[in-house]
């Protein structure tokens, strides 16, 4: 196994002991004895969790390391940080928590372009998934909102002058879901445009492909 891959699945078990010290952090701020030494346990974890993303991808890149298991693993660790940071810090009792638009938006987005992937691979056989600059934008903005909610800054609990509904703390958010929503009309508008190119949106093609 390469040194790549095992930065990877050393990020994959990072996962759950990030989850179990926010928790357990979220725990004390609900019982009134919050113990902030969780809190920084979890961002610790998270921060190495995060860099490793990039130090995986370096090695792999520089060293020849690329690898079939790699490319499966990756965005698995990946999306199993983000995913975890997101969900967890929406129903941990922090003292911000993530508005609940917030996860399900981010879920359902992921789930929707895997289901399209799958759908593609069992029509058309190929995948062409070109990672777009929304997509991008999007998972950095993500990562950084966890960051944000993790750190639980005073300043940002003030309310937005003129928008009394919203905290300092929500604006991130509310930037990440918006590029969430639009990175994922641009995923899915490709996947649509790749299936009618193999003639599947076609009726009058596919009775001729299938009589």
């Amino acid at each position: 196994m390469t040194t790549a891959n095992k930065i990877t699945i050393l990020r994959i078990l990072l996962i759950p002991f990030f989850v179990m010290m926010a928790v357990y952090y979220g725990h004390g701020v609900q019982t009134g004895d919050p113990q902030d030494w969780q809190r920084w346990c979890a961002i610790a974890i998270f921060l190495v969790a995060a860099a490793s993303d990039g130090l995986d991808g370096y090695i792999a890149r520089h060293f020849n390391q690329k690898s079939a298991l790699g490319v499966i693993l990756d965005p698995i660790a990946d999306k199993g940080l983000l995913l975890s940071g997101i969900i967890t810090l929406s129903f941990s009792n922090w003292s911000y928590e993530f508005p609940l638009w917030f996860p399900v938006l981010i879920v359902a987005r992921d789930l929707i372009v895997a289901a399209g992937v799958i759908t593609m691979r069992l029509l058309i056989g190929a995948v062409r998934v070109q990672p777009s600059w929304t997509g991008k934008t999007a998972t950095a903005l993500q990562m950084v909102a966890i960051a944000q909610a993790m750190l639980q800054l005073p300043a940002l609990n003030q309310r937005v002058p003129g928008l009394a509904a919203f905290s300092y703390n929500d604006l991130l958010p509310a930037c990440a879901g918006l590029f969430t929503l639009v990175s994922g009309i641009g995923y899915a508008i490709d996947g649509i445009r790749q299936i009618h190119a193999g003639g599947h949106g076609d009726p009058q093609q596919w009775k001729q492909q299938n009589p």
